[in-house]
């Protein structure tokens, strides 16, 4: 480490620990979403609502910490719930 950017040096490690903490939070939504999708095309709503409760869970958590927007959060969970509604309708 260089004493002249030390503050350079401190973002390059924090900004790397924020980008490996936001990868697996997206990650996580990818993988549950993928779940209420299995889940739906098999017909089976009730496992499809338990992992749609999971997916809103961690849609909130990551936009509440801005790791998605606002909207995304919102667009993503109104299609996923449109996705088992048919089911049970």
């Amino acid at each position: 480490m260089s004493t002249k950017n030390l503050s350079a040096e401190k973002r390059t490690r924090q900004n790397e620990k924020r980008r490996l903490r936001n990868k697996s939070a997206k990650s996580a939504i990818r993988t549950a979403s993928k779940q209420v999708v299995a889940a739906a095309q098999e017909k089976n709503a009730a496992e499809a609502k338990a992992a749609l409760q999971d997916m809103i869970k961690r849609i909130d958590t990551a936009a509440r910490k801005g790791i998605v927007k606002k909207n995304t959060a919102a667009r993503k969970k109104s299609r996923m719930q449109k996705l088992v509604n048919k089911l049970e309708g």
